[in-house]
This record gives structure tokens, C-alpha cells and sequence, in this order.
């Protein structure tokens, strides 16, 4: 089950990674923070509930004066500051600018009123617009540190308020009660991870905080991890067995905390006569037993941790979980590789954006840090004494500070924040089976042709080089499928009856599942298929965001295979939908297998859009694999940096080289991995040697004519019903009736 207590969300503010001028990102950054009030009045805005929080008012001005302090004294010439007093008002921590008002004391700020900090905004805004106008390249980086800066208040904004309605007797609600869906939690299982030398922290690409680095190598025991985060009725459990009563699990400082303040349960949890309600940005509502518990400190965290026979991971333990299992796809033209923040893989569930999760770290400086100079070096390197991290992203943390180096944190009493526990345990666990790619890796090396599959291109770093592709002038596929799908969804649209079911294979909710949605508002289920189950949960949480009227029913199945759909499809009309060329990596006798299972699957009378990339000049396919810049190269070879980083190989990437090739007589394009010398290499304990010349085939993707996959559907039971093609470079969209 997810976090429900996220209220209606602000757009997503593209961040520098989305390839955004920096103007339009800082306007609907600011347009986001602005709308998080509307719901709110002065008086709302001007309280203080605890030293810890901060009106919101003083939000709203702190990150005004970041930007004027910052960014527009120093670098607009001309530029007059709005009140010269604000400086004092609104500093929050930086002893380099000057003195402040002490943050406890936040709250008798009375004024300026609400209505004069939405006018220093809007003049900070306009010499915002000014300076970004005329183009702040040298100011880049400081320019998205404000961006960062502000999202993060948001956040705060959020905790802060709940914080402040959670003291009122009348249990106000930020946001308009809703209806969620509950139900009963799988029951908890641990994913084993073998250990060894790996390494953390962001690698310099893209923007990162300057605690989130260096990346380093940390040593790590074997370790397993919970598969989801511990749940209200767990908690409740944990209290029923005494929990806050007995001091043998708590550590000092906490069990000291639990007796002086009479902790006897999470922060925002009430006791009535009806049973335990919780507070939240909807209200005060019934428990949801299936729920993460939320809100809880770092000392309860590890509490229950030790009456559950388990403890907290580390930060290294945490985020080597979730960076060897981050965004993953199954194909290198798959649709289904939408730009989601990663969620887990098929073990581990709710890693991404659902509640902070604590780990057993102190907050301290990674080997090698060094804090940014000036007085933006105050904004992360001065809290590292006394406090913990937490990992994740929690569902009211914008989508740009999601990701596995960000490093949160907090003091261990501090639970006004939207944090939640996973547990861990030493060791990797009695019959763990060697992961996929172990698995995929020695079978494929093992072969007198070696062959690793494509659907390991996918980890962070290779989704990432792989987004870079697709916008790479010699990579034609998906512009050229994007426009042709643009052009006739009119006429796609058509065919689709009313009250159908979109059945998407892949987990979707790309740009792609967009326009048919889009173009077809009659249809009234979404179907994503897909084995991941961390690729399904994303498609199917961004699709719901952005059409809340459609059924969203996603079925984690492989999709090459699957059985039945699901129950909400029942008695709708069909549609498949699986764009992207993917069939392209299929063999033939593999695409004529999956065409045959989707016509099963789908049900007689069903439709079945197809993308497929048309076969053409020997040039322009080569170059669309192996281009100028070296972006896919790059991307090739780093399937052996995962290979070397999850499975202990000692790959030299320096000796192997990229090729891609067209085979005509198999209508294909393939990339290979080239072994420039006599080598060997060891991987999972196992030794492999490669000859000068010898390869490792990665990936093929056969090129179809419309005659050909005419025929390829026929055999598996399909007729084609219409067909349209791009302008060269040729695309081709199928549409197949069962």
C-alpha cells in the first residue's frame, strides 16, 4: 500500500536534468510553492506551532531572500532590495550573511503581513525574470541550488502545517477528504543481498546536493532488507506488546524521551471511542491498519526494530538496494521506459516516495567532501553532528528530490516529518537465488557465442544514457513513432469503441500511452502489463495523477505470457497497445510466440496496435546505434560497470569497444561488446576468456517491411486492419484485429 496522505500535488517542476531553460522553471517553481496556500488564511499562515517549524509565511519570504541575497544583489546591476529589514527577518541559518531573528521567535513575526510577502515576491520575481531573460549561464549552478532550495520548502511547508492544524482541537484539513482504497499488506518478506565492495553517492551528473558526494566504495556485509515498510497494524502490535513500556529496547536518549514526554504512541495518532484515528493534510481519519506507519522518530524506529528481532539499515546497505535495483526496462525501444523516479525492484516495494525512511547512519561527511565556498557552504556541511539519515522521499517530497543519493536528515526525537521504518538483518539469508543478471550473466558467457540479454542495459545509469539517445539527432525511432502517433490518433481513436480497455504491454505511461489516452476519452481502463513491479507502480501512480476520471488496473505479469487480464477489463471491449518497436527484439520465432499468447490473452474481436520500425538504408540504421557523440557507446559498455559494480566482475572497459552492425540477412541491427585483446575476466567467481576480436552480442532489433509483419501477425492468428507509415526515416504503426 502507498503513503495516502499526499494532497493534490502542484505540477511537476521540470528540473536542469529535463534539459529546461532555467526561466520556466523557476516560474513554475514559484507558481507551485504559491499554490500550496491557496487553501490556507493569514492567520494560518502566521502561526508557529513548535521551535522546530516555521510559519508560513516566513517559507514564503525565506525563499524569496534566498534568491535576492544570493543570486540578484551580487549578479542584477541596478537591482534595489525590496526592505532592507527582511535581511534580518528571514535569514534562516547563514552566520556569513548576518544576524536573524531566532527561529523559535519566527512566529511573532506579525509583520510583514501576508499581502506585503506576496509583493516582495513578486518583485523578486520580476528581477528574477529580468536576469534569467537575459541568460545566467554562469550563474547555473547557483541558480538550481535556489530551485533545490525552495522545493525543499515545500516539503517543509507541508510538515509545518500538518504540525499546526494537528494542535487544533477543530483538526483541520489542508486538504478536501478523500476516499482511499485499503486492503491487507502482503506479508512481509526479505530480499538477500550478497554484499562486497560497492559504491554510493552521486556519481557529478546532474544536479546533486554537495553532502550527496563524492561517490566512494564502502565495504558491505551480506544483508537482507524488508520487501515494503512496516505498517499501522504492525505498529499496532508492537504497542499492544508493550512497546513504549519497555525500556529493554530503547536506546538511552529515547527511553528517556518516551517516559518525560509520555510517548505512547506515533505523534499524530488519537485514541477515541471509535478506535485510533491519524492526523493528516486530509483531516483527522480512521487508521488504516494497511497503511505505513508515518511520523515516527528515529528512536521509536529503532525501538521496534529491536522487538521485531531486526534493525534499521545503513545508508550504504539502503542505497545499494535501491540503486542496483532502480529504473529498470525490459527493451532498448521500449515505450515503458517513462521518466519515473525509481520505485524498487520486483522485492523490494514502496522504496521511492512513500515516507523517509530512517537508517542506522549518523549524518556525517563522506570521504572526500568538501562544502561549496561562501555562505552557500552553510547549507548542509554545518548540520553533520547529531542527526540521522533517512532515504526515499516521502509522498509530499517533489519528484526532483527523489532519487537514491539524496540524503535527508534529522535529529533522532524529531517526528514532525513524514518518515516511516524498513527493517534489515545481517545476513544474506538461507537459499537466496543468485539475482537475474547473475543468473543471465554466467549463461550467456557461457555460451560458445556469448550473449547477455538487453533488459540489463537498465539500470539508473543506463536509463539515464538511454533517455540521452532518444534525443540524439541520429536516433530517429522515437521522435519519428511520437509524431506519426501524434498525426493519426484521430484516426486511432476511431477505432477504439466506447468503454474499452487500453491494455498497454510494457508498464507505459510515457509520452506515447499519453496521446492515445488523449486522443481516445472513451476508453475507461488502463491495463499496464509488466513484470516489474516497481516500472508498474510508477506508470500506474503517474497515470492516475493525470486522469483521475480512468480505471487504472495495472497486472504485474510478463507481459510475453500472461494468463488473464485483469478483473476490471472484464466485459470491454479489447485494445492492445505496445509501441516502441519492442517486438523488434524478439527473434522471429520469439515475436511470432508473443503475438500468439497477446491474441489469447486479448480475447477474439480484440485490437492490437503495433509499432514497428521499417526496415531502410544500411546508414542511417547504423548511425542510429552508434552515434557521433558516443552517447549509445557509452551506454553498451555500461552493462559492464553494473556487471563489475553488482556482481564483483574486474571488466577493463577500456579493452572492449563498441560495434554495431547491420545484418541483412537477418533484417537486424546488433550491438556487440568487442574484446580488443586475449583477456580474462572474472565474474561471480567464475573465470571467462575472450579472444582479440571475440564479442558479446547485447542486443538485436530486427527491422520489419509492413509485408513481412503482415505475414509474421497472420501466422499467429492476427489480419491487419490499417497501417500507416512516417516519412523516412519510415515508422510504421500496425493496427491488428484478433
Amino acid at each position: 500500500m502507498r503513503s495516502t496522505d499526499r494532497p493534490e500535488a502542484p505540477p511537476r517542476v521540470a528540473s536542469k536534468a529535463d534539459g529546461a531553460p532555467a526561466l520556466p522553471r523557476y516560474r513554475a517553481l514559484r507558481r507551485a510553492t504559491e499554490a500550496l496556500i491557496r487553501s490556507l488564511t493569514p492567520e494560518d499562515m502566521g502561526a508557529q506551532s513548535m521551535p522546530d517549524a516555521s510559519p508560513t509565511k516566513w517559507h514564503l519570504a525565506h525563499t524569496t531572500w534566498f534568491f535576492e541575497t544570493f543570486v540578484l544583489t551580487p549578479y542584477l546591476p541596478g537591482y534595489r532590495v525590496f526592505d532592507g529589514r527582511f535581511g534580518y527577518l528571514f535569514n534562516s541559518y547563514y552566520e556569513a550573511v548576518g544576524p536573524r531573528q531566532p527561529r523559535p521567535a519566527r512566529g511573532l513575526i506579525t509583520r510583514p503581513s501576508v499581502a506585503d510577502i506576496l509583493a516582495y515576491r513578486a518583485h523578486v520575481d520580476a528581477g528574477m525574470e529580468k536576469l534569467l531573460a537575459a541568460g545566467a549561464q554562469a550563474h547555473a549552478e547557483l541558480i538550481d541550488l535556489g530551485l533545490a532550495h525552495e522545493e525543499q520548502h515545500q516539503e517543509l511547508m507541508l510538515m509545518d502545517i500538518l504540525h499546526l492544524f494537528a494542535q487544533s482541537p477543530l483538526a483541520p484539513a489542508f486538504a478536501p477528504p478523500r476516499a482511499t482504497a485499503s486492503g491487507q499488506p502482503a506479508p512481509l518478506t526479505w530480499t538477500g543481498f550478497a554484499g562486497g565492495l560497492v559504491e554510493i553517492g552521486h556519481d557529478g551528473r546532474g544536479f546533486a546536493f554537495d553532502n550527496e558526494g563524492p561517490r566512494h566504495r564502502v565495504w558491505l556485509e551480506p544483508f537482507r532488507l524488508a520487501d515494503r515498510l512496516v505498517t499501522n497494524a504492525e505498529w499496532l502490535a508492537f504497542m499492544a506488546a508493550g512497546g513504549y513500556a519497555k525500556p529493554e529496547f530503547w536506546l538511552s536518549e529515547g527511553w528517556a524521551l518516551v517516559r518525560s514526554e509520555d510517548w505512547r504512541a506515533p505523534i499524530y495518532w488519537r485514541e477515541t471511542a471509535d478506535g485510533w484515528r491519524a492526523m493528516g493534510l486530509h483531516g483527522l481519519r480512521p487508521l488504516d491498519p494497511a497503511q505505513p506507519v508515518s511520523h515516527i522518530s528515529y528512536y521509536e524506529a529503532d525501538a521496534y526494530a529491536a522487538w521485531a528481532g531486526a534493525r534499521l539499515p545503513t545508508e550504504a546497505e539502503w542505497e545499494h538496494a535501491a540503486g542496483s535495483v532502480a529504473l529498470q526496462g525490459n527493451f532498448r525501444d521500449s515505450g515503458a521506459l517513462a521518466a519515473q523516479a525509481p520505485s524498487g525492484n520486483e522485492g523490494l516495494q514502496q522504496m521511492f516516495g512513500d515516507l523517509w525512511e530512517w537508517t542506522r547512519s549518523a549524518y556525517l561527511p563522506y570521504p572526500g567532501y568538501r562544502p561549496a565556498e561562501g555562505a552557500v557552504g552553510e547549507y548542509n556541511g554545518k548540520f553533520m553532528s547529531g542527526q540521522f539519515v533517512l532515504r526515499g522521499g516521502a509522498c509530499v517530497t517533489p519528484p526532483g528530490h527523489i532519487r537514491a543519493t539524496y540524503r535527508n536528515f534529522f535529529y533522532p526525537h524529531q517526528r514532525w516529518m513524514f518518515s516511516g521504518l524498513r527493517l534489515a538483518k545481517d545476513g544474506a539469508g538461507e537459499g537466496v537465488r543468485p539475482s537475474d543478471l547473475e543468473t543471465d550473466v554466467v549463461a550467456g558467457l557461457s555460451r560458445s557465442e556469448k550473449s547477455i540479454p538487453p533488459k540489463h542495459f537498465y539500470d539508473a545509469r543506463g536509463s539515464e544514457l538511454f533517455e540521452e539517445i532518444t534525443e540524439l539527432p541520429e536516433y530517429y525511432p522515437t521522435r519519428t513513432e511520437v509524431a506519426l502517433l501524434t498525426r493519426i490518433a484521430p484516426e486511432i481513436a476511431a477505432a477504439i469503441p466506447d468503454g474499452s480497455a487500453l491494455v498497454e504491454f510494457g508498464s507505459g505511461a510515457s509520452t506515447k500511452t499519453r496521446i492515445v489516452l488523449d486522443a481516445a476519452p472513451q476508453v475507461g481502463v488502463y491495463a499496464p502489463i509488466d513484470i516489474s513491479a516497481s516500472a508498474l507502480e510508477g506508470a500506474a501512480r503517474a497515470i492516475r495523477a493525470d486522469y483521475p476520471d480512468l480505471t487504472v488496473a495495472p497486472l504485474r505479469d510478463d507481459f510475453t505470457n500472461a494468463l488473464r487480464l485483469p478483473p476490471e477489463t472484464e466485459g470491454r471491449p479489447i485494445v492492445g497497445f505496445f509501441p516502441g518497436s519492442t517486438i523488434g527484439n524478439f527473434t522471429p520465432d520469439q515475436a511470432r510466440a508473443f503475438l500468439g499468447a497477446a491474441r489469447r490473452l486479448l480475447g477474439q474481436g480484440a485490437s492490437f496496435i503495433v509499432g514497428i520500425d521499417i526496415a531502410k538504408d544500411p546508414a542511417t540504421l547504423v548511425a542510429a546505434y552508434d552515434d557521433a557523440r558516443g552517447v549509445t557507446a557509452a551506454f553498451n559498455k555500461n552493462l559492464l560497470t553494473r556487471i563489475n559494480r553488482e556482481l564483483g566482475a574486474d571488466f577493463d572497459l577500456s579493452t572492449f569497444e563498441h560495434q554495431a552492425i547491420w545484418n541483412a540477412a537477418e533484417s537486424r541491427m546488433e550491438m556487440h561488446l568487442v574484446s580488443c585483446k586475449d583477456q580474462v575476466a572474472h565474474v561471480a567467481g567464475r573465470a571467462y576468456r575472450f579472444g582479440a576480436g571475440e564479442t558479446i552480442h547485447t542486443e538485436n532489433s530486427y527491422k520489419f517491411t509492413l509485408a513481412r509483419f503482415a505475414d509474421l501477425a497472420g501466422s499467429a492468428g492476427w489480419r491487419v486492419a490499417s497501417q500507416w507509415i512516417s516519412p523516412d526515416p519510415a515508422f510504421g504503426i500496425v493496427l491488428l484485429r484478433a
